[in-house]
């Protein structure tokens, strides 16, 4: 029996490969083959499952001071994981955090140096974000964006928030209070009316415009592809292929519940699986509640570690 090991990271555990090479060895050792794909649907990790970094850049981080982002540049496709350079866990979280300083600047430093190696085609991660700067820092750190035309630019979102409610629905867990947020929704909305001005784009009208504080939104002003994560990883990693040549599918993350069906790993791999007609199962750290009705809707089983 053929066994595919489409996993997620198990957050503060396990990455994603940790959680599949452990399923491999299982299999393995009871005399089942099995494939490895760790697997990301556009956040924080998604780096490493588009076949992690390989160098090392120093950029302005999120409040200003230098850090070391990693990122990938191999056979002029350049993937930058925003987090590594303007990412909340940079600082030391939101405690830490100046919601109103906080800029993209790093992640548009990145950007850069891929354009000034030639790349022709660029894909940014989203998620994680220290910032609700609707990505004008990365956009102005972009030293001519007009080189942007000339090559596949893409931006794996993790969400389909608006451009504009980005700060009503994320800052807050990034440290901002009530007050900060109607200031920050309201510099949102300036940011958009510049974006329309400058680029003849309007950033307010394209689902998922929101992701990573607005970052999203500022990359498409500079004509950037928004795509879910999960679906320009699985083309990446050839997902499709790998289903269709196994008999069982094992997924899983760290704690599944219902918005574990909402374009993340484990609905999106059921849902695959599903439709070529594979058993699936679910290996996470804790199963919620509710999750139960899409297991049972999409026909897969769950276990828990905790249970």
């Amino acid at each position: 029996m053929r066994v595919l090991a489409a996993v997620d990271k198990f957050r503060g555990t396990a990455t994603a490969h940790e959680v599949a090479r452990a399923i491999a060895e299982a299999c393995w050792t009871t005399g089942h083959e099995c494939i490895e794909l760790p697997m990301a649907d556009g956040g924080e990790g998604t780096l490493a499952a588009l076949g992690g970094a390989n160098r090392t850049l120093q950029v302005q981080g999120p409040l200003g001071a230098p850090v070391e982002a990693a990122w990938r540049f191999h056979r002029g496709t350049a993937v930058i994981e925003m987090a590594l350079a303007s990412g909340l866990q940079l600082i030391g979280g939101a405690e830490h955090n100046d919601v109103i300083a906080a800029s993209t600047i790093g992640t548009g430093q990145l950007i850069d140096a891929a354009l000034n190696l030639g790349a022709d085609r660029i894909i940014v991660c989203l998620g994680g974000s220290a910032t609700t700067d609707g990505g004008l820092g990365a956009v102005q750190a972009i030293t001519v964006p007009a080189r942007l035309k000339r090559v596949e630019f893409l931006v794996a979102c993790d969400v389909t928030t608006n451009f504009l409610d980005a700060a009503e629905i994320f800052a807050a867990q990034k440290g901002a209070t009530a007050t900060q947020i109607k200031f920050l929704t309201t510099r949102l909305a300036g940011t958009a009316d510049l974006y329309r001005q400058r680029f003849n784009v309007d950033v307010t009208r394209v689902a998922g415009g929101g992701a990573a504080g607005g970052l999203a939104g500022g990359l498409f002003a500079l004509g950037a592809t928004l795509l879910p994560g999960f679906d320009i990883v699985a083309e990446e990693v050839g997902l499709d292929e790998a289903i269709e040549s196994c008999d069982v599918i094992i997924t899983g993350e760290g704690r599944l519940d219902g918005t574990s069906f909402d374009g993340k790993v484990v609905g999106s791999i059921a849902a695959l699986g599903k439709q070529q007609r594979k058993t699936v199962h679910a290996i996470c750290g804790d199963v919620h509640a509710s999750a139960h009705i899409h297991l049972k809707r999409l026909g897969i089983d769950a276990t828990s570690l905790r249970e």
